[in-house]
């Protein structure tokens, strides 16, 4: 009778389901995980959010959000770009340029608020009222210098009073505006808010006169404009009006987690399916051997895996993408919560990521069941019971030399990140974690056996179940690998990311608390207050790195006006400080080291609103991830900020009476961590999700192996072992299984997080006990229970059950 290998497979899979049920439940969760980081990524490609400010602006001319340089060379040079901190403004020439093509109107934005009050509003030029839609509810517009129009609510920010008749036409206003305290007359109210202003005063008051935040036109021809603009400019229209930083940053984000850590995320999905699948295959060696034995061929053993792939992973496929959608939808639902993605954007949802992660899923179940089914297929049937009845000692001529490469390659890599310094440190160390988790795949029998010897010393100690536990585990090394190696990967990514989290939190916490000398912070103090040394926090773009990677990357910026040595520590290690003036820098020596630069090297800038500057270094400080990577004179950043004023003052000795509220500096440390709680929830989110799948893909693993060892397991009870002496000794294989996945999973996150740690913070690694006592006990947890409640269920069948 001819052998058909699709009816043995829906034959397989119809009467041992249980056989099949952990390759389908790996494989939905990869389709889970692949489907959530491509919809995100989908969404940040599709973001956009309607505009709201030229809404009823036909064009807008507007400066590029982003800076573009060349990277690579040669052939292989390419296009780079990255988005400057904070708006980019055009040249107001432009203006005058762009008028004879249609009615142009000026548009600048920027905060004022009452010199009584803490309220802030938002000014504009009365002629942006054209495109916003604001009319006048009484008065007029203001046409002279020392008008104003207070929008609505605007009067009690401005310190007007309180009331339905705050900022009444004829009142005497004081608001404290980026230039300083100036008086205004109220002229009129409008019906909208905000500040309104002549055109010319206000683009006098923003800091910035000789720079418009845009230039709406009415009744001009866009390609006209686009000619006249030379590429100096964009020419906006649709819904690329909807000039908004914020959107800018959604995208980057959503991008960021979809892409980069979707494509680890994706990586490490696949590699733990396919270890699942290769698991299946194995465990049914006899099956094939006794197949090839009757005379089945490899091209019908090949086909019987396929088609088994074929009959799982679209299932998988299909169910996975429901918590697939679910998992991207609250993860984008908690960003927009705390303010990280606009209200505006939404989350797109297409066929595309669903359909490709499915195709993820059964293009990993069929590589790697037939990279199983390998050796059962081209096995010759007269020796193919004899070869599944023991387990292969014999390393892989194939995957051993890949191993000790990786080996080898995670070793340089973690070598070069330890003498390395800034970011070429950080990068070097990204490919420890990887290349090591690749060696501990490819090498896992013999890393196994190892364990085994070792960890089995002290398990002999330990009586007959001891003894048993560890002979058991030196003879089945593959099978021990298979359980290892999720573990591997649970502690691996779980410990380097959260660890990483915690080293920057307490470095930047040690060097705010040592650095800051500062008695009082104020935060928002006015234009012209005195008695203190005033800072404008930011952030720059500085190159980074040198020759064909040099790259803009942004660093966080404080321009100073006064004597900085007086209110803070900022650990000078090369000049001085005191040098500081107008065309110099300071920095901190991880963009030194990073840049290859020092003291008299001139340092390539783009200010905050992608303005160039080459200042020259003065001085390299070593609390830069505390109190700011890049410091210059506050003078250098006038009219390149969007607050076009100081952000915070610090206060040595007595507060000065009429500054407002002060924060203490143990107060003002809190508030900066909680600046950064989005940073942390991110990292523990994927800690969570890489180590979550891992841990499941680990107790997945752990029960098909307890399942299939049944017959083994009954016979020890038909030899004469009790219940009790069996569940002993697979609770000593699960303490060993999950002692060598601890040990080598945090021997991977060290490796990862020396370097990484050292470039970023100085410092080695900050690992608080109780957490990774957390990781360690939820590990052997994880492994005890998906051992011992299967192996329950299996010994109470019965010990005479065949």
């Amino acid at each position: 009778m001819p052998i058909r290998p699709n009816g043995l497979a829906r034959a397989a899979v119809r009467f041992r389901p249980a056989a099949f049920a952990g390759t389908f439940v790996a494989l939905l969760m990869t389709v889970a995980i692949v489907s959530a980081c491509g919809i995100l990524l989908e969404s940040g490609a599709r973001a956009a959010i309607p505009p709201t400010r030229y809404a009823q602006a036909p064009l807008v001319v507007a400066a590029d959000q982003q800076i573009h340089w060349q990277a690579g060379s040669g052939e292989g040079a390419y296009e780079e770009a990255v988005r400057v901190p904070e708006r980019a403004r055009v040249d107001a020439a432009l203006l005058e340029r762009l008028a004879p093509l249609g009615r142009a109107v000026p548009d600048v934005v920027f905060p004022v608020r009452g010199v009584e009050g803490s309220g802030t509003a938002e000014a504009s030029g009365w002629g942006a009222s054209a495109f916003t839609g604001t009319a006048l509810a009484d008065g007029r517009a203001p046409g002279a210098p020392g008008e104003v129009v207070l929008g609505a609510g605007a009067g009690a920010a401005a310190g007007a009073g309180a009331g339905a008749g705050a900022g009444s036409a004829g009142d005497r206003i004081s608001l404290d505006t980026p230039v300083g305290k100036r008086d205004f007359q109220v002229v009129g109210r409008a019906r909208g808010t905000g500040v309104w202003f002549s055109d010319a005063e206000a683009r006098a008051l923003s800091g910035h006169p000789g720079a418009l935040d845009a230039v709406v036109l009415f009744d001009a021809d866009p390609e006209r404009v686009r000619a006249a603009v030379d590429g100096r400019a964009q020419v906006l229209t649709g819904a690329a009006r909807a000039v908004d930083p914020r959107l800018a940053g959604a995208k980057d984000l959503l991008t960021g987690l979809g892409g980069s850590f979707g494509g680890i995320a994706t990586l490490v999905a696949v590699f733990t399916a396919a270890g699942t699948v290769a698991l299946s295959v194995g465990q049914r060696s006899r099956e094939f051997a006794l197949l090839r034995a009757v005379g089945a061929t490899p091209r019908q053993i090949r086909r019987i895996v396929a088609t088994e792939a074929l009959l799982v992973a679209p299932a998988a496929g299909v169910l996975g993408c429901v918590p697939g959608l679910g998992l991207a939808a609250w993860w984008f639902g908690q960003l927009q919560a705390k303010g990280a993605i606009p209200d505006g954007v939404e989350l797109a949802v297409s066929w595309i990521p669903l359909v490709t992660a499915a195709g993820v899923g059964l293009v990993t179940a069929l590589l790697a069941g037939w990279a199983a089914a390998r050796r059962p297929a081209r096995i010759r049937p007269g020796q193919a019971l004899a070869a599944a009845a023991v387990e292969r000692v014999r390393p892989g001529w194939i995957r051993t030399p890949l191993g000790l490469a990786a080996v080898a390659g995670g070793a340089a890599c973690a070598g070069l990140a330890a003498t390395s310094g800034g970011e070429d440190a950080a990068n070097a160390a990204l490919g420890v974690v990887m290349l090591f988790m690749l060696a501990v795949a490819l090498l896992g029998p013999l890393i196994a056996r190892a364990c085994a010897d070792l960890l089995g010393l002290p398990l002999r100690a330990a009586g007959a179940s001891g003894s048993l536990a560890a002979a058991n585990s030196r003879a089945h090394a593959r099978r021990l690998a298979s359980a290892i190696t999720p573990i591997v990967l649970a502690m691996a990514f779980s410990s380097t990311l959260v660890f990483l989290q915690t080293s920057e939190e307490d470095a930047t916490r040690r060097q705010q608390t040592a650095g800051l000398l500062a008695d009082h912070v104020i935060t928002d103090p006015p234009v012209d207050a005195r008695g203190g040394v005033a800072l404008t926090r930011t952030s720059v773009l500085a190159m980074f790195g040198t020759g064909a990677e040099r790259r803009f990357q942004s660093a966080t910026a404080q321009g100073v006006a006064g004597d900085v040595t007086t209110v803070q520590d900022l650990g000078v290690r090369e000049g001085a400080l005191g040098a500081l003036r107008p065309g110099t820098v300071a920095v901190d020596r991880s963009l030194a080291e990073s840049a290859r630069l020092g003291v008299g090297d001139h340092v390539e800038l783009r200010l905050p609103d992608g303005v160039p500057a080459n200042p020259e270094i003065v001085a390299v400080y070593t609390r830069g991830l505390g109190l700011g990577q890049v410091t210059l004179p506050a003078s250098d950043l006038t009219g390149h900020t969007t607050a076009g004023r100081a952000t915070e003052l610090l206060i040595r000795g007595p507060l000065p009476a009429g500054l407002g509220p002060a924060m203490s500096p143990s107060d003002w440390t809190t508030a900066q961590s909680t600046d950064r709680e989005i940073n942390a929830w991110a990292n523990a989110v994927m800690a969570a999700l890489l180590g979550g799948f891992a841990a499941v893909a680990a107790a997945n693993t752990l029960v098909m192996t307890v399942l299939d060892r049944r017959r083994e397991l009954r016979m020890l009870r038909l030899v004469g072992s009790t219940r009790r002496q069996v569940l002993r000794m697979l609770r000593w294989e699960a303490l060993l299984i999950g002692g060598a996945g601890i040990a080598l999973g945090s021997a991977i996150a060290l490796a990862t997080l020396f370097p990484l740690t050292k470039a970023v913070t100085g410092a080695p690694p900050h690992i608080p006990p109780v957490l990774y006592a957390s990781f360690a006990a939820a590990a052997l947890a994880l492994g005890l229970a998906a051992t011992l409640l299967p192996a329950r269920w299996t010994l109470r069948k019965g010990a005479y059950a065949s």
